[in-house]
């Protein structure tokens, strides 16, 4: 199978690993990434995922997912094959949104994860026209999934990630 995802749940959340690693392939596939890249998908607690966000983004608050893409260009060592980056889920924080718009919870970290993969890919919602091509793109892989494109337009207005 092409593309390593490594999750990390070392809280033993409760959610289909293998949809989210599905989720994250799926955008790779689509976007034509040599099949030997590796990413990881981690799963942290609120405070965690602020302490980051503070640190990396100066913003005080906890949030659903941050995007960390590996340097550029990825970095070659001893024929280690092409890591993309990390992909930071607040898990209880997500959980609590999926809750709260009435979503269910896999479907709700499909689209996490599919979002944060675009972003380690180089795609932005900065500009409407950034974001017009990252939502086609968002939008082909939840159908592709068979996830509803109904989810998004709950979370496009809040600062959920803008994972930079």
């Amino acid at each position: 199978m092409p593309f390593t995802i490594d999750i990390q749940n070392e809280a033993n959340y409760p959610f289909d690993a293998a949809r989210l690693q599905a989720a994250s392939r799926q955008v790779l596939n689509q976007h034509d990434v040599d099949p030997d890249t590796s990413l990881s998908i981690v799963f942290v607690d609120n405070a965690y995922i602020q302490n980051t966000n503070r640190q990396f983004r100066g913003i005080d608050a906890p949030t659903d997912i941050l995007s960390f893409p590996a340097d550029e260009p990825p970095v070659d060592i001893d024929d280690e094959p092409p890591y993309l980056g990390d992909l930071i889920v607040a898990y209880p924080y997500a959980s609590e949104q999926a809750a709260r718009e009435g979503h269910a919870l896999n479907d709700s970290l499909s689209l996490l994860v599919v979002h944060g993969t675009l972003h380690l890919l180089g795609y932005d919602h900065d500009t409407p026209e950034n974001r017009a091509e990252m939502w086609a793109a968002q939008d082909a892989a939840l159908i592709a999934l068979g996830v509803s494109t109904a989810i998004v337009p709950a979370l496009e207005g809040s600062d959920h990630d803008q994972s930079h």
